[in-house]
């Protein structure tokens, strides 16, 4: 008998030396193609990666991503005390109360797992008893752990956590120009004049319309999703930023795509006009130091309370539910460096300042119903510029800070409505210009990067659209 191989054969019986040198050459076989086929992954994931990355991510990257995740899960949540319990932690011994930690927790589920352009998407399904702040705190060490970009927690679904995962920076890619822009062609003017004839005899629209004309395309998200400025979801924007850190720019995009649309754009702009001359032909007016900014916002206040009493005639809510023959076009009034109007040196300067503050502040609380909508942008906004500052923020529910030399403008614009987006404003590489943390209707706060329009194209924009700027009562177009 052929003896077998020492200490292999009590358990595999009958398994003897010739045969496992028998198998040897079929193993071999099996070893070469098995490194052929991991070679041929390898070149094809290579080529893949260069030439189609988006196919890359789907055969090969979420995979990877997703064996991670499971993998780690367990480990993640024990270190980051993510864990729950399905039995109490506090027992009755005797009459003592003893508490401690279960012995055997229980995770929370991960589910949902959802392959992404820009990364993946999870669910977190919560037990009873777990409160989402852990998962928040967190970010940052699933970050580590799946070996991504960022994971940003969306704790507002009750008895879950979302999870939106990047696996890179996508708003430090080439940054995008619209050249398409300029040929977009301009809508044909319906109306010239914002105050239309009263009338008695015009039905009141039955539900308000929704007023598409105010989104402006500006840009793209870390999601994935285009950044839009949509007056008719946030009626007033604050907009933040040093410098050089792409604030005109974000404006020139949202000016841009308002000047094809029936709206009236005024502008003011305490530096003389620099920022906003190259708006000069789409504007209605334009004012250029402080002087005539509180004569344009006194004059737009008058025209808030003259839609008022259309509104009032007509048994309207707002100017969306008016017929569309006598609803007056939407205004969106541009403000550049907000501290130039607040700021005094002289008893003149104070009552100057007080009465352009007093009709911002007016419009803010006034214009949202009326189509008045603001856009209030400034290098830095704090407390110090008077009290005026925080009553005019807590009209603006549309926030976007872009980078900012100092912690006081980030907490002033994001503080009070997204805490933890204060420090993700501070962390905007100054390198890299137009990326700004901005709200979101439906994602609370994300980062995004504007689009860059060249002078040309935008010289292009408004020089067509020139003729559709409306008149309106009161004020004079610039020169």
């Amino acid at each position: 008998m052929t003896p077998g191989i020492p200490g292999f054969a009590p358990r595999f019986p009958g398994v003897t030396l010739e045969r496992v040198q028998s198998w040897l050459p079929t193993i071999g076989r099996a070893a070469l193609v098995l490194a052929a086929v991991v070679a041929l992954l390898v070149v094809v994931s290579s080529l893949l990666r260069w030439k189609a990355p988006r196919v890359h991510w789907y055969l090969f990257g979420f995979p990877l991503l997703r064996l991670r995740m499971r993998h780690s899960w367990r480990y993640l949540c024990l270190n980051a005390d993510l864990t729950g319990t399905d039995r109490p932690t506090t027992g009755q011994l005797g009459p003592l109360l003893v508490k401690g930690r279960p012995i055997m927790p229980v995770l929370p589920l991960l589910t949902r797992i959802r392959p992404r352009s820009f990364g993946a998407t999870a669910v977190i399904l919560l037990h009873p008893g777990q409160i989402p702040e852990p998962f928040v705190n967190a970010a940052e060490a699933m970050a580590h752990a799946w070996r991504v970009h960022a994971v940003r927690v969306d704790a507002r679904l009750r008895g879950r956590v979302r999870l939106t995962i990047l696996t890179a920076d996508p708003l430090t890619a080439h940054r995008t120009e619209a050249a398409a822009w300029a040929t977009d062609p301009p809508r044909k003017p319906a109306a010239v004049t914002s105050h239309p004839t009263d009338a008695t005899t015009e039905p009141v629209t039955p539900a308000a319309a929704v007023p598409t004309d105010l989104v402006a395309d500006v840009g793209h998200r870390e999601d994935g999703q285009p950044w839009v400025i949509d007056l008719a979801t946030f009626p007033h924007w604050l907009v933040t930023g040093a410098t050089q850190s792409g604030k005109s720019t974000l404006i020139n995009a949202a000016v841009a795509r308002w000047a094809a649309r029936l709206i009236a754009l005024v502008g003011i702009d305490c530096k003389g006009g620099m920022e906003l001359a190259p708006h000069a032909p789409r504007l209605s007016a334009l004012a250029t130091d402080r002087a005539e900014a509180a004569d344009v916002l006194a004059q737009l206040v008058t025209e808030t309370q003259r839609r008022m009493r259309l509104c009032r005639q007509h048994g309207a809510r707002n100017i969306w539910q008016l017929s569309e023959r006598l609803r007056p076009v939407p205004v969106v009034v541009v403000v550049d460096e907000l501290a130039e109007l607040y700021l005094v040196a002289s008893r003149a300067d104070k009552d100057e300042a007080l009465r352009a503050t007093t009709n911002l502040l007016r419009l803010a609380q006034l214009g949202a119903a009326l189509g008045v909508h603001l856009i209030v942008a400034g290098q830095r906004v704090g407390s110090d510029l008077g009290p005026g500052v925080t009553a005019l923020r807590a009209q603006l529910a549309g926030r976007i800070c872009l980078r900012v030399n100092d912690e006081e403008t980030a907490d002033m614009t994001l503080g009070d409505l997204y805490p933890d987006a204060v420090e993700a404003a501070q962390q905007i590489d100054p390198a890299v210009k137009g990326i700004a943390v901005t709200t979101a209707d439906h994602a609370g706060w994300i980062r995004a990067r504007s689009v860059y329009l060249p002078p040309d194209t935008l010289t292009a924009v408004i020089n067509s659209t020139a003729h559709l700027a409306p008149a309106l009562p009161g004020l004079t177009p610039p020169a």
